[in-house]
């Protein structure tokens, strides 16, 4: 595994809940349209890459779809258990999946190549473990971020906190520009065919409250870094994310939150 991969797994490690009573709403909405490009339905036998909570993988067993759903952090795939108990919930971590080549009609990963050092090894991974024919549909969050997409970052570089060491980026040769073009040219390289991708754009509400508490609890990358820092400068985060949530505050006492993502799709 790469720094990266080793930060991911100390940085999800437990935090299942924390995610699910924070995060988690916000990350299913791409949910019905991700299984609409990999044409989930009756019979479809779909793995469910990086399930986390298992959002995608119940709403594809409710579709009538024959479901394995993998995730690299054990509470995660507990959760996930809960949530679809029809599925075959497993803990594997890619770029190496325990299974044959062919074994899917199709793959989905909810915003997992963000979370993967090496996300060509993962592609072709994924490529791997789809029949020819099958099809293969991801998310990812678009750049430039929103305003609602950005408020904790903006906050964190307001109080003028910097990335720590321990924190390692993605390594420059294995990055590539989150745009609908950088997407699609990723799985082409990756060997994948006619790679096509859209741009979600929804407003994600929700409390104050809910939306600090998945940072304070260290969830993802923002949190890591905020519980990085001294108590101080988290303090002083916290202080920017109130004056700035003000401006997203809508009249239901509800921060509106706007954000957007990325869906691609393609055929092996």
């Amino acid at each position: 595994m790469t720094a990266f991969d080793e930060y991911e797994r100390r940085t999800w490690a437990g935090r299942a809940e924390a995610f699910a009573g924070s995060f988690a709403r916000l990350c299913a909405y791409p949910v019905p349209w991700l299984l609409d490009a990999a044409a989930v339905g009756e019979g479809t036998r779909l793995l469910d890459v990086g399930t986390g909570t298992g959002t995608a993988a119940a709403a594809a067993c409710e579709r009538g779809a024959r479901v394995t759903a993998v995730d690299a952090e054990p509470s995660m795939v507990e959760l996930a258990g809960r949530a679809a108990p029809s599925a075959e919930v497993l803990t594997a971590i890619l770029p190496r999946l325990p299974f044959e080549d062919g074994a899917f009609d199709a793959v989905v990963g909810n915003f997992v190549l963000n979370h993967v050092g090496r996300p060509t090894d993962a592609l072709a991974e994924l490529r791997r473990v789809v029949r020819p024919g099958g099809r293969i549909a991801l998310t990812i969050w678009a750049d430039p971020a929103p305003a609602g997409q950005s408020l904790l970052g903006r906050a964190v570089e307001a109080a003028g906190v910097t990335r720590p060491a321990q924190l390692p980026p993605l390594a420059a040769e294995d990055d590539f520009p989150r745009t609908p073009d950088g997407l699609t040219m990723l799985l082409a390289g990756a060997g994948l065919r006619e790679p096509i991708c859209r741009t979600l754009r929804w407003d994600h509400r929700a409390s104050a409250e809910e939306w600090w508490s998945g940072p304070a609890a260290g969830v993802a990358f923002i949190g890591q870094l905020l519980l990085s820092q001294p108590e101080e400068a988290r303090a002083e985060v916290k202080q920017h994310f109130d004056s700035l949530s003000r401006d997203l505050l809508g009249a239901d006492g509800l921060l509106h939150l706007p954000h957007a993502a990325l869906l691609v799709s393609a055929s092996r």
